[in-house]
């Protein structure tokens, strides 16, 4: 009988099969939020996303407060489609005080919910003219009194603009990608961004939210995540994991 002839090895011929759908246990010595597994964490995203940045096209604090109050169930890419326009129109705070939100609602349109952004927008803009002469607030109780600001917007300009740290941005990817890796069980923004705080070293907030953003952009997808390219990977015990070299959790769910 000739011999059988070995198949030619794939790209990841030599990782094991994918995850079961059936959750295996978690080891009774697994502790999620060791100090050790956390630095490790920080560690490789640090290695894959060295100098994170905000993805928003912005040049100063006002136009960073406006594009994210845009990026609300939009994408950022759009955004930074819409805005260089809008800019143009009303370069400053004082242009859209001036303004009925009806005038800016053709031109942000296309980022979703436009009639509601656009009074808070506007709103934003007659604030911060009223009561902070024309210039963004920098301290989280300022600004979450400007219409449309709340924590996650503060957070993302006390942090990308200011420099900081005052909390973490809980955005849907930090949401997904915090519960994915078991840093919490909770499912409120409010709630996770302080158990974030938690466990994750102050001088590390700012850096920590847009890591774990770029990479639920190039890797943690919500459906289908890329785990066998990921350098998480056996640091994650996912219950959605579409690859494994470690038990599933099946507690672990974004």
């Amino acid at each position: 009988m000739p011999a059988t002839k070995a198949k030619p090895a794939g790209k990841r011929s030599a990782k094991p099969a994918p995850a079961s759908s059936k959750a295996i246990a978690a080891p009774k010595s697994y502790k999620p939020l060791d100090q050790e597994r956390i630095k490790e964490l920080l560690k490789r995203l640090n290695a894959a996303y060295p100098d994170p940045k905000c993805a928003l096209t912005h040049r100063n604090a006002w136009e960073l407060t406006v594009a994210t109050i845009l990026s609300a169930q939009c994408t950022d890419v759009r955004v930074n489609m819409v805005t260089p326009e809008l800019f143009a129109k009303y370069p400053t705070p004082a242009d859209l005080a001036r303004i009925e939100p009806e005038m800016i609602e053709p031109d942000i349109r296309t980022t979703g919910f436009f009639r509601n952004k656009s009074k808070s927008i506007v709103g934003a803009a007659r604030k911060v003219m009223s009561d902070f002469k024309g210039k963004v607030p920098d301290t989280m109780e300022e600004l979450l009194t400007l219409p449309g600001v709340a924590r996650k917007t503060a957070n993302v300009v006390l942090g990308s603009w200011f420099g900081k740290a005052v909390g973490v941005v809980v955005d849907t990817h930090v949401y997904r990608l915090s519960r994915r890796l078991e840093l919490t069980k909770s499912d409120s923004p409010v709630n996770i961004e302080q158990d974030l705080m938690k466990v994750i070293p102050q001088e590390k907030w700012i850096d920590f939210s847009h890591q774990l953003i770029w990479h639920g952009r190039k890797i943690c997808f919500a459906r289908k995540p890329d785990c066998a390219e990921c350098p998480l990977e056996n640091l994650c015990h996912a219950a959605d994991k579409t690859w494994s070299t470690v038990p599933i959790h099946k507690t672990a769910k974004p």
